[in-house]
């Protein structure tokens, strides 16, 4: 009569030593490309704050409108405005955020870099 091992779990330490490294392997990737990410994400930001900025108040397009200016690849980043202030900020999801404001004469200008 042949045995079948009726214990699933002998088979499991190969499974989560796969499941392990591959969480290692994953977590490794984030941390090499953590910094090249944010500066990708900060880029994405100050682009979309200033054109959004110079369509809205210097074009005096709607933001929606605005978006149409974006380059491809630029769907994550959000639009708010503050109309008060003549300031427009974008945000990349969890990374990055910047804001663009309007002054008479020189235009739409970024704000400086918090780190």
């Amino acid at each position: 009569m042949a045995t079948v091992n009726p214990n699933p779990a002998a088979r499991s330490p190969w499974r989560k030593r796969i499941l392990l490294l591959g969480l290692a392997l994953v977590g490794l990737l984030f941390a090499f490309f953590w910094q090249p990410l944010t500066q990708y994400a900060q880029t994405g930001a100050s682009y979309g704050a200033r054109v959004a900025c110079s369509c809205r108040y210097v074009g005096g397009r709607s933001l929606e409108d605005c978006r149409k200016d974006f380059e491809p690849g630029m769907e994550l980043v959000t639009l708010s405005e503050d109309a008060a202030a003549k300031s427009v900020t974008a945000r990349f999801p969890l990374r990055a955020s910047q804001t663009a404001t309007y002054r008479e004469g020189p235009g739409c200008q970024l704000e400086p870099w918090q780190d």
